[in-house]
């Protein structure tokens, strides 16, 4: 791992496609490229504008709205910030600003020059930003809208329906399609069969049609077949979205007028022996291809009174713990293929984590509390989902994984 990497540094613009320098997670909405967020009150609307010659690798151009790892690294932070910064914010509108093309997928370019390591960590980490989302509406009330205002195709699709409902414009040419199989002899990579059946409740035999044909299908018969939930003419497609978001915001049970955190950068440093934060530690032995993942008990006292809370915002050690950790888990995955065992330790004082953990459980019904509980959880799904991995955990008395993990887990 390269020995500069710094807080605040722009994803590997500069890296190839075999990661010959590090990709870096961490961004702010002043240096997207891809993605304008903008709110409004109770809304927040994430507009894809995917700029063509700046794709995270150099060889391939992000036409027709397509997106590498580099595009769903801004929609990962833009997600967090909503999460965090906009407490306020009840629903979020997922949309396109180009003119009749909401999102064509993964650029196949991008596909085409990556390996085998490569495609399924960028896949993996799509599909779980992509799972952030049904998270956060499932067990924060935040809730998702697609504002599908051209052709959505593959990934983009994919994109869709992981929101609460679909707005689809009916101008006569816009589809939705799933066209990997036919094209490409590969299945959707990013859960779009699974929700066409398991979520959307897609009768079998439209949904083999519908994943069979690459042309994919217009508005009327995408409504139809449950693969949206709304269409609207070009005329009437403002008026339809303004009434969708309403209801949604309706739905949501967000808190009403809460005081945002700021999501400070991440104070990470690396060398030749690994990553290093303040709550977390790797330690990288390459001889013996492995990994070693420490997690710091709080050092200090932890607040427990809201107020208190608040004030210590990104500070607070189970939020800034499960962002560290999370970084952590991101980078190895994709900046270390050769490491095949992942060591997870603690260290520090097993009754203040145990104090932790009944603060988060006591003050749950905040929205903060809340959302850390959430970052916790959707952290520690990403273990899971990093195959190709040894993990090992050893457990000494009186120094066991902290609560907060375990609770999460």
């Amino acid at each position: 791992m390269n020995p500069d990497v710094s807080t605040g540094s722009q994803p590997g613009t500069e890296c190839n496609i075999e990661g010959s320098s590090p990709v870096i997670y961490d961004t702010c909405p002043d240096r997207y490229a891809h993605w304008h967020l903008s709110i409004e009150g109770a809304v927040a609307t994430l507009s894809m504008d995917v700029s063509e010659d700046k794709g995270l690798q150099p060889g391939y151009k992000l036409k027709l709205n397509s997106y590498d790892l580099g595009v769903d690294i801004e929609l990962y932070d833009a997600l967090n910030r909503i999460r965090f910064e906009h407490p306020q914010v009840k629903c979020v509108v997922i949309t396109s600003a180009k003119e009749r093309m909401f999102c064509s997928g993964a650029n196949i370019y991008m596909l085409g020059l990556s390996s085998h390591a490569w495609k399924v960590n960028f896949c993996k980490f799509t599909n779980e930003t992509r799972n952030g989302m049904e998270d956060s509406s499932r067990h924060d009330g935040l809730r998702f809208l697609a504002a599908v205002n051209g052709t959505v195709a593959g990934g983009g699709y994919e994109l869709a329906l992981a929101c609460d409902e679909i707005l689809m414009i009916d101008d006569r040419s816009s589809t939705v399609s799933l066209p990997e199989v036919p094209l490409l002899g590969v299945l959707p990579g990013t859960g779009g069969l699974t929700r066409i059946i398991d979520k959307r409740k897609v009768r079998r035999d439209l949904a083999d049609v519908f994943c069979s044909t690459s042309e994919g299908v217009r508005a009327d018969r995408a409504l139809e077949w449950k693969l949206v939930d709304h269409t609207a003419k070009p005329q009437g497609f403002s008026e339809a979205l303004a009434a969708c978001t309403a209801k949604l915001v309706a739905d949501s049970t967000r808190a009403q007028n809460a005081q945002g955190i700021e999501l400070k950068p991440l104070a990470r440093t690396a060398d030749a022996t690994g990553l290093h934060y303040r709550h977390v530690d790797v330690t990288i032995e390459r001889g013996a291809r492995s990994a070693t993942i420490t997690v710091h008990a709080p050092q200090e006292e932890q607040p427990a009174d809201i107020d208190a809370i608040h004030a210590a915002g990104a500070d607070w050690w189970p939020l800034a713990m499960a962002r560290e950790l999370d970084d952590a888990i991101l980078m190895l995955r994709t900046n270390e293929p050769e490491i095949g065992i992942w060591v997870l330790r603690t260290r520090g004082d097993v009754d203040a984590v145990l104090n932790v953990d009944a603060i988060l459980m006591r003050r749950r019904s905040d929205w903060l509390v809340k959302e850390t509980i959430g970052m916790l959880r959707r952290t520690m799904s990403r273990p899971d989902r990093s195959s190709s991995r040894s993990m090992v955990s050893p457990t000494y008395p009186r120094t066991a994984m902290p609560g907060s993990l375990a609770y999460c887990a």
